[in-house]
């Protein structure tokens, strides 16, 4: 547990890092002149260059393991983070995002597949989602609020250095602190490309990837599709100090809601499926209350639209580990990451094109509930899941 443990901290600085930036991205580029559609743009050309970066990422994770690209990833990003406090004009903030879009699109697969190898069983491995969620969020919380102070109080580009900085030590250390764990057999014999006996230690059923519900990646598309919408849509409710500040604390709200049903540990030992399905259909409704302007106060809203990714960042995880196997754990997460980083692509993207004829937040609904559709019940989502059931074991960690 000693490495998960440095990891959390690790992926908590990283996490509080780069969502500290959320707030001050749009009214930075405003700042320099930029135009919604222009300011879209931006927000989805990181998503955009995640792709390659998350192809490279899902057989090189499984194949050099986890470590390696953990360091180069947060020592790439705070680099370019420092470069990025220097930009005079849109265009260079284009150029820096699509490269960070590339670097950081290692980090996601490298931490959740260490994670996942880390693990003792399912429900260890519930567990150990839920509590990269809880540090995720916890970040999450108080970074929109500190990097909304700081740009107010400092300006963008000594926030951006700041953030760089932070950034850039946490990669270097990370090398030093970070650890494997010893490769199981059948992992070394996925490496060999060599045929490996059955075991009563190892459910080789588990690990087939016939019959993989490819379906599945429609949810991490339509969720981070709404995810990118919101985080386009509330920075733009205002201009100034105050406006950023308020948008900082909007942000932290949204985490606050996370952080309560990410808490709820016990949640971790139902069906994942059933767990996914509640919170995507609560979080769609939610964003059907934004789009029509429900009489409902909007940090209600917003607390509830937590509480539902708090429910279904996990469950989504779980339910990919229940259908993959792990030996994939790095092709599994390097595919959830593409699917994330198309949705958020094409969320800043439609919102700045339709946001002045209707409501973007309609387009969350509606990515959301077309993501509901196409999951819809079958066998294999019930299937390799008890309470009992365990994963290969682990050793060295």
């Amino acid at each position: 547990m000693k490495t998960a443990i440095w990891l959390y901290l690790f992926l908590f600085v990283a996490f509080f890092d780069l969502h500290a930036q959320y707030p001050m991205l749009t009214p930075f580029a405003v700042s320099m002149g930029a135009a919604p559609s222009f300011i879209g743009l931006v927000m989805g050309m990181y998503s955009l260059t995640h792709l390659p970066g998350n192809l490279i990422a899902g057989f090189a994770v499984d194949r050099y393991g986890s470590r390696i690209f953990i360091a180069a990833s947060l020592t790439g990003a705070g680099i370019l983070l420092l470069f990025q406090s220097h930009v005079t004009n849109p265009w260079q903030l284009l150029y820096i995002r699509s490269i960070s879009g590339f670097v950081l699109a290692f980090l996601s697969p490298a931490c959740m597949s260490l994670l996942a190898r880390l693990a003792r069983d399912h429900i260890h491995q519930g567990k150990l989602m839920a509590g990269n969620g809880l540090v995720h969020t916890i970040a999450s919380v108080v970074s929109p609020a500190a990097g909304a102070y700081l740009a107010a109080t400092i300006g963008f580009s000594q926030s951006f250095a700041i953030l760089g900085w932070i950034l850039l030590v946490t990669g270097i250390t990370s090398v030093w602190f970070v650890r494997e764990p010893a490769r199981t057999p059948e992992e070394i014999a996925n490496m060999q490309k060599k045929p490996l006996a059955q075991s009563p230690s190892i459910d080789v059923k588990e690990n087939s990837s016939s019959g993989f519900p490819w379906s599945i990646f429609s949810l991490p598309i339509g969720l981070a599709c709404a995810q990118g919408i919101l985080a386009f849509e509330l920075p733009l409710r205002g201009t100034g100090s105050a406006s950023i500040m308020t948008t900082g604390l909007l942000f932290s709200i949204v985490s606050l809601g996370a952080l309560v049903t990410l808490g709820l540990l016990f949640l971790n030992r139902y069906l994942p499926y059933s767990r996914t399905i509640i919170g995507v259909l609560l979080l769609a409704i939610c964003y059907y209350g934004l789009a029509s302007d429900w009489p409902i106060p909007l940090l209600m809203l917003l607390f509830i639209v937590g509480m539902a990714k708090g429910v279904i960042f996990p469950a989504m995880t779980s339910f990919l580990l229940q259908l993959s196997g792990p030996t994939r754990y790095g092709r599994t997460f390097s595919l959830l990451s593409i699917s994330l980083s198309i949705g958020s692509f094409l969320g800043p993207v439609i919102a700045g094109a339709v946001r002045d004829y209707f409501s973007p937040y309609f387009i969350s609904f509606l990515a959301l509930m077309i993501a509901l559709v196409f999951l819809f019940p079958r066998s294999s989502f019930h299937a390799n899941w008890n309470t009992r059931s365990s994963a290969p074991p682990v050793s060295g960690s």
